[in-house]
């Protein structure tokens, strides 16, 4: 797996389209209303799978459970059964999320809990890919 990583339009998308222009690319975005788990059916063995929005299929994993460890420990599961995919599928997953650690803490303690949750998961994320690239003002940098 492979991680983008950066602030909000700082040139994630760009930059997977760019690394991957001369391959095919199956886009899921939760900025699409599409489900976490739709992935498996939209999925085309030989591709590679992009997904995004992972800060809104927290904020709907929050909503329904309310220990935090729960849903970090689900989300983990998640990435896990990703990878496996991966290598069943003989195609790369490309997760694009966003950084939300370096911006001003949200007054409101739902937000503080979906930045913190953001967090973790971005650094669950980085311990399973083999890439990371961090990126900002439409510039990566591979972190790993």
């Amino acid at each position: 797996m492979q991680l983008y990583i950066g602030g909000a339009y700082s040139g994630k998308r760009n930059m997977v389209r760019k690394t991957y222009e001369n391959e095919k690319l199956v886009w899921f975005s939760a900025y699409e209303s599409q489900a976490v788990d739709g992935w498996k059916d939209s999925w085309e063995k030989g591709s590679n799978l992009v997904l995004e929005g992972w800060e809104i299929w927290l904020e709907e994993a929050l909503k329904v459970e309310n220990d935090d460890f729960i849903v970090r420990k689900k989300f983990l599961a998640l990435l896990k059964e990703l990878a496996q995919a991966e290598m069943e599928r003989e195609g790369r997953v490309i997760l694009i999320m966003l950084e939300v650690g370096r911006g001003i803490v949200p007054v409101e303690a739902h937000l503080r809990r979906l930045r913190d949750l953001s967090g973790w998961l971005t650094q669950d994320a980085a311990s399973q890919c083999e890439e990371v690239h961090y990126i900002w003002h439409g510039i990566g940098e591979q972190v790993r």
